[in-house]
């Protein structure tokens, strides 16, 4: 029977075709908001986030504000549980929440090549590692930009060569532009030579990380500047808390796409039914049974957010992998990244929802009296 239902839905093709578009519309709309809430998951959670601290000033929250001594990783590397210390200085265009946020990391060459997840598409880490204004950048950022190695990029203050361009395991990371940390220090106007923003924690596998980062700022209690230490995870967490609260209202905005879709296709397979009902009647009388023709209705409601939802879902993959999206405040970075997870959720949400919209529909089709359907005009 399933040619009979796409006959029907070809009968009335305008009001199909404007059902499988508003479908996948919303579809498309939960996809987009479920990969920000995945974005900000990757970010606060997982070993890095929990197993690494952040060494930031404290009562302090945009990166420009924050200035600790250098030498203050001396004293950290010799607290028991620490394996390693990154000073890191950064620089970013806006401290706001933005779509085009451009984040400086400046760091140690060796320490970056060592510590994160990066893999070099172009250029090589010899020259970032020889040149003073050389830089890699992530690949959304050079996607953004336009960049490409042996570029000149200057934003502000800053001017750099672009040495490399790179792809990470973690989609934040390619919203980065890396330099050497003396060339951050030293760049005219920003008068931090000597300083950093944070510093950066690496723990023992047996550390207990509250008590490391307690230890921490018990040590550096009688430095010059006060610090607060936190998990990498909950550092990121508190500098995103205005986007924390957003994407937490975006999410229901996800169900709200989701409700949407089963009013438009229980409407319209409501419609469906009233229009044939007198069809329906004239099935029953040539034995076709109630059940079969609540499989029927049930398939044409199922079909049409299936097709809908699909089409949205697919199209918003597309659009994350092309467009290399990410929200950023106070130099922290939410990529939005396409995954499996989210493709299978949106293929068994428009499944889930095609059988709940059609269920009315279908026990009205499948009840129908035959006399009375019959004499309808």
């Amino acid at each position: 029977m399933i040619s009979y239902v796409l006959k029907t839905l070809w009968r009335h093709r305008t009001r199909t075709l404007l059902t499988v578009t508003g479908a996948a519309v919303a579809m498309f709309v939960f996809c987009f908001v479920g990969s920000v809430q995945e974005g900000l998951n990757r970010l606060t959670t997982g070993s890095d986030a929990d197993r690494t601290l952040i060494v930031f000033q404290e009562n302090r929250f945009c990166p420009t504000t924050s200035r600790l001594p250098e030498d203050y990783s001396r004293k950290i590397k010799e607290i028991p549980g620490v394996r390693d210390v990154m000073p890191i200085q950064v620089w970013t265009n806006n401290c706001r929440a933005s779509l085009d946020i451009i984040v400086f990391n400046g760091a140690d060459p060796n320490q970056i090549q060592k510590t994160r997840p990066i893999k070099l598409l172009a250029g090589n880490w010899q020259q970032f590692q020889s040149q003073r204004d050389a830089a890699i950048v992530g690949r959304n950022v050079a996607s953004r930009r336009g960049l490409k190695v042996g570029d000149q990029f200057s934003i502000g203050e800053l001017s750099v060569r672009i040495a490399g361009v790179f792809e990470s395991t973690v989609p934040s990371e390619e919203n980065l532009i890396y330099t050497s940390l003396g060339f951050l220090q030293y760049t005219r106007g920003a008068d931090t030579a000597g300083l950093v923003t944070q510093h950066e924690v690496m723990l023992t596998e047996d550390a207990d990380p509250d008590r490391v980062a307690a230890a921490i700022d018990a040590a550096l209690r009688s430095g010059s500047v006060a610090t607060k230490t936190r998990r990498k995870g909950a550092f990121q967490a508190s500098t995103l808390s205005d986007l924390v609260d957003l994407i937490g209202f975006a999410h229901w905005l996800g169900y709200a796409c989701v409700g949407l879709v089963l009013s438009l296709v229980a409407t319209t397979t409501v419609m469906s039914v009233q229009d044939r009902i007198k069809e329906y009647a004239v099935l029953q009388t040539i034995g076709v049974r109630p059940l079969t023709t609540l499989r029927l209705v049930l398939t044409e409601s199922t079909l049409l957010c299936l097709i809908g939802g699909l089409s949205g879902t697919l199209l918003a993959m597309i659009a994350l992998s092309l467009g290399g999206f990410a929200i950023g405040a106070e130099g922290a970075t939410i990529a939005f990244r396409p995954t499996l997870s989210l493709a299978i959720s949106g293929s068994l949400i428009s499944i889930f929802v095609g059988l709940i919209a059609g269920i009315a529909p279908a026990m009205q089709a499948a009840t129908v009296p035959i006399v009375n359907a019959l004499r309808q005009p």
